[in-house]
């Protein structure tokens, strides 16, 4: 089996140095060359192309997302971004996976080489996972929106009721979200139901991403808070780090937003989300699994479509990774499966 060939573009001495030492000890891993900026990439990559690319965004000559821009224009290839974990590099990396970039593996400020070799088996698996992506679906052009009003938001209702007729939709997905997400949410109406979203992202990050497709998207679009009402017109999107799931306060629905240990990997994880939704809202929802890897989401989606949910997977041909949808069809979890450009409308008739 052919090794996956890995090149790292890094400013830092020290990092280049270090990821190489920890990958070269994988035996299906081979770091074909390391570079300090892109001009210095460009010049490898032209003798020899990467499987995967390992990218920094703040780089002497060439700024990350620039390279990153001109490698999806000319031959896409699975990069995952290695940025540090602060609000300003969180705007940055949202940007980079808006133009086309895989994953993200976060390192720190301080302590950097320490944490790297800690590290290593995640950073291995994060290479493996981005090697397996379908470069064709790394970029969507999604339309931009008018921005809809703000509206605000009533109380939650003090008494419950017996029904509600309150609606829900439900969408997790993973590796190549990003993009998938764009291009959903730009094409959605104010009308449509309210949306809880989980994205597997690190903290920090989501805020970031649901800033950007505020200004993209007709519909609100936010980080959620706990205690926030799910309403039409709105997308929240779980955060980085903490678990979002759906809970009921009299006729309304709100988000639980907490941390906790991670499940399948990852916190947030798609089925806290879909498994609290199957509970508290049933035949009230509907459930979307979308591009990703491994099987988080499964078997919530599978609890929803038995709770009366009609439930929904991504089709393999426009993914960018065909897990997660994958794990839902082989369990028997999705009702239909769906292309990313049908996605829009299947949420639009729901709502409607």
């Amino acid at each position: 089996m052919a090794k996956i060939k890995v090149l790292i573009v890094d400013d830092s001495a020290l990092v280049r140095q270090v990821l190489s030492g920890l990958l070269e000890k994988e035996a299906d891993i081979e770091v074909m060359a390391t570079a300090p900026d892109p001009i210095f990439a460009m010049s490898k990559m032209n003798k020899e192309w990467p499987d995967v690319i390992t990218l920094d965004v703040e780089m002497p000559r060439m700024d990350g997302i620039t390279f990153l821009k001109q490698i999806m224009a000319t031959r896409p290839t699975p990069v995952l971004i290695c940025s540090s974990l602060t609000e300003k590099g969180a705007a940055t990396t949202v940007q980079a996976l808006e133009a086309g970039a895989a994953g993200i593996f976060t390192k720190p400020q301080l302590g950097v080489k320490d944490f790297l070799i800690n590290s290593k088996a995640s950073f291995a698996e994060a290479i493996r996972e981005v090697a397996k992506i379908n470069t064709r679906n790394l970029k969507h052009q999604p339309k931009p929106a008018a921005k809809a009003m703000q509206m605000a938001v009533p109380e939650p209702a003090a008494i419950a009721m017996a029904k509600t007729t309150e609606k829900v939709v439900a969408i997790g997905t993973s590796t190549g979200g990003t993009i998938a997400l764009e291009y959903v949410l730009s094409r959605l109406d104010t009308d449509c139901e309210g949306i809880v979203i989980v994205q597997h992202m690190p903290e920090k990050f989501t805020a970031a991403f649901a800033e950007r497709l505020n200004t993209l998207c007709a519909i609100e679009v936010r980080e959620a808070k706990h205690g926030d009402r799910v309403r039409p017109g709105l997308a929240l999107i779980a955060p980085g780090g903490q678990h979002m799931s759906l809970m009921r306060n009299g006729a309304y629905y709100h988000v639980s937003v907490k941390p906790g240990p991670a499940v399948n990997r990852h916190c947030p994880s798609v089925d806290v989300l879909f498994r609290s939704v199957a509970k508290i809202a049933g035949t009230n929802s509907i459930g979307i699994i979308m591009t990703g890897m491994g099987d988080d989401g499964a078997r919530g989606l599978l609890e929803m479509k038995e709770n009366g949910a009609r439930t929904f997977a991504q089709d393999e041909e426009s993914c960018v990774v065909y897990g997660m949808p994958k794990e839902a069809v082989k369990r028997g979890a999705a009702d239909q499966l769906v292309g990313l450009d049908k996605i829009p409308s299947v949420i639009m008739a729901y709502s409607r």
